[in-house]
């Protein structure tokens, strides 16, 4: 089972596939995909739509895991982030998938065990988690945050199958 992960954002939005198998969780895909500052703010919101379409027919998963939005200031940019979120959540609902949210909290817990934990935190854990290739060690941010995403799909798919035997 395929999940696409994404770590919304309209400057930078960090995006992942991960294959849950028998054995485990592989990474099969990562990036850190940027808009330039410079387009108007509707160009960015396509090229953002237009990469996650790419993303999804490339590699076809089933479900896509997103962060839910928290901000405690910032308002402008909270509303353009809301908006870009909308357009992923759009692309994946337009391609079929069964789409599942997660809160900074749930994704905290679930990838260290701890709901305050630091960013370096979790992508320690991240890295402890699941195989990443050594020329893709120096990962940004949004792009480890995807991935953290992306397993704490996993781990919630892997309780789910507990609950339901």
């Amino acid at each position: 089972m395929k999940v696409i992960s994404i770590d919304p954002g309209f400057e930078r939005v960090g995006i992942a596939v991960i294959e849950k198998t028998n054995t485990g969780e592989k990474l099969i895909y990562s990036e850190c995909f940027k808009t330039p500052a410079s387009l108007p703010f509707n160009q960015r919101l396509l090229m953002i739509g237009g990469e996650i379409n790419s993303v999804i027919k490339k590699h076809e998963p089933r479900i896509m895991a997103i962060e839910t939005l928290f901000f405690t200031s910032n308002q402008k940019t909270a509303m353009g982030v809301a908006e870009a979120r909308g357009v992923m959540v759009y692309q994946g609902a337009l391609s079929g998938l069964d789409i599942r949210e997660y809160t900074p909290l749930q994704i905290k817990i679930a990838t260290t065990g701890y709901g305050k934990a630091s960013k370096n935190q979790v992508m320690d854990m991240v890295k402890k988690l699941i195989h990443i290739k050594e020329k893709k060690e120096k990962l940004l941010d949004d792009e480890y945050d995807a991935i953290a995403i992306g397993l704490t799909c996993t781990a919630s798919m892997n309780s789910e199958n507990r609950k339901s035997k």
